[in-house]
């Protein structure tokens, strides 16, 4: 078959959908089909576009069998919302003009977000009289209206509603990635019929259990005999970061426990500061009654401890780290004894975190500060893979951290569990035999 992916992301970007679909195109290319790919510039996670693509157009790449079709977008380091509108429009039109160029495709696949790539991608498949499969990796604009970006009630909202309805409607199947996605659709009046559940996968022959020491990635940032509690991938609003912060602060006293955070440049920075603000601000009494249980100490003997810490220690328990290239992320998992996953209280059945199936695929135990009724939880009590707490609850999370950091039996378990499922459920070959099947289908 003649494929067109149409993706506002891909390689070389290296978190969130980018990988994803780099390895989707060059399984596919591996069982014989073409695959033409229509995607920006990289710019993505430093919102800035890549050395080597800058002052371009477009420009069209061969890569592993994959044709890769780019154009220009409009991109900037800390976009308002008139930039992030502009990055809409200019994909859409660029793109567009590009994906003209070329074979008629058999079938495209587009990702969503963002949602206005619709439009194009409906005109192409008319022009062709091909059938559009829609890829939902998060549900707009329920996302952008629970986490506050968006005003249920503006204008704007509005059309990213039309958006929306105009997105499943075109489509000719909709492919989602979690059980909550489904249930979504359903309420919004989207046919039985037109929806595809395939979660999103990972390449368990890559991304496996390795050592924990020794290790080049603990050698480097000093982490050789912590226990490392690790967040890596993109830092936005649904995620709730400063959680992490806060509960980091209230652990300084551990100084086994490392907390580190990898992320992009800009996003850290803002960290930095909140980090700050949280060392100012807190008032060590207030450690949670549930991590001094843990402790097996008595109160006044952990405070006289935790007092003296913040008298005498000068050093901090947080590291904040860029992106590692995507060929080291193996070692970088496996330097963590434990995987975090987080979300806002809010954010319930239209987001499935990409990272899950990549921490269960490496033998690491997850410990997920998400809402107990959404499609993460879910996802990781199936699993067995790891243990669910309040999102947004410092208290929660530091007490957490210190029951598994005390219980390294349960840590292993948890993770050799989360590998088990991933081999049996996320599998890469798998979810190409979907995928393969249902382009099939179509024909």
């Amino acid at each position: 078959m003649r494929i067109l992916i149409y993706s506002y992301n891909y390689a070389p970007e290296p978190i969130g959908i980018a990988p994803l679909m780099t390895e989707l195109a060059e399984g596919l290319v591996a069982r014989g089909h073409e695959v033409r790919v229509v995607t920006g510039m990289p710019n993505y996670p430093e919102r800035e576009i890549y050395e080597g693509y800058r002052g371009k157009w477009y420009c069209t790449e061969f890569i592993k069998g994959v044709v890769i079709q780019r154009s220009y977008v409009w991109i900037r380091p800390k976009p308002n919302l008139i930039d992030r509108l502009l990055l809409e429009a200019s994909f859409v039109i660029t793109s567009f003009i590009h994906a003209l160029k070329g074979d008629r495709p058999d079938v495209i696949l587009m990702t969503a977000p963002p949602l206005p790539v619709s439009l194009p991608a409906a005109f192409l498949a008319w022009i062709h009289c091909c059938p559009i499969v829609l890829n939902l990796q998060d549900i707009l604009p329920d996302a952008a209206i629970h986490v506050g970006f968006l005003d249920k009630k503006s204008k704007l909202a509005k059309i990213f509603k039309l958006l929306e309805k105009f997105g499943y409607r075109s489509a000719t199947k909709i492919s989602v990635i979690a059980d909550g996605f489904v249930e979504n659709l359903r309420k919004k009046g989207v046919p039985e019929e037109k929806i595809v559940q395939i979660p999103n996968w990972v390449n368990t022959e890559i991304i496996k259990p390795l050592p924990k020491e020794p290790n080049k990635f603990r050698d480097d940032h000093e982490l050789n005999g912590k226990f490392v509690v690790m967040y890596s991938g993109n830092i936005a609003l649904t995620q709730g970061i400063e959680t992490v912060i806060h509960a980091a602060v209230r652990l300084r006293h551990l100084t086994d426990i490392a907390i580190v955070i990898v992320g992009e440049k800009a996003a850290l920075e803002d960290l930095h500061r909140e980090e700050e603000l949280a060392l100012k601000h807190f008032n060590f009494k207030e450690v949670t009654v549930k991590a001094l249980e843990h402790l097996h100490l008595e109160e006044e003997k952990a405070m006289k401890q935790l007092q003296m810490y913040r008298d005498t220690c000068k050093a901090t328990n947080i590291q904040l780290l860029p992106f590692e290239p995507r060929e080291r992320l193996p070692e970088m998992l496996a330097a963590a004894d434990l995987g975090l996953v987080l979300q806002r209280e809010n954010v319930i059945n239209f987001n499935m975190p990409s990272k899950i199936p990549v921490l269960m695929a490496s033998g690491r135990a997850i410990l997920a500060s998400v809402p107990s009724n959404g499609t993460a939880a879910s996802a990781i009590r199936e699993s067995g893979g790891g243990i669910v707490i309040p999102p947004e609850d410092p208290g929660a999370l530091t007490a957490a951290i210190v029951e598994l950091y005390i219980d390294s039996d349960k840590v292993q378990k948890l993770g050799e569990k989360g590998r088990k499922y991933a081999e049996e459920n996320y599998t890469f070959e798998k979810s190409l035999d979907r995928y393969e099947k249902l382009f099939a289908s179509l024909q």
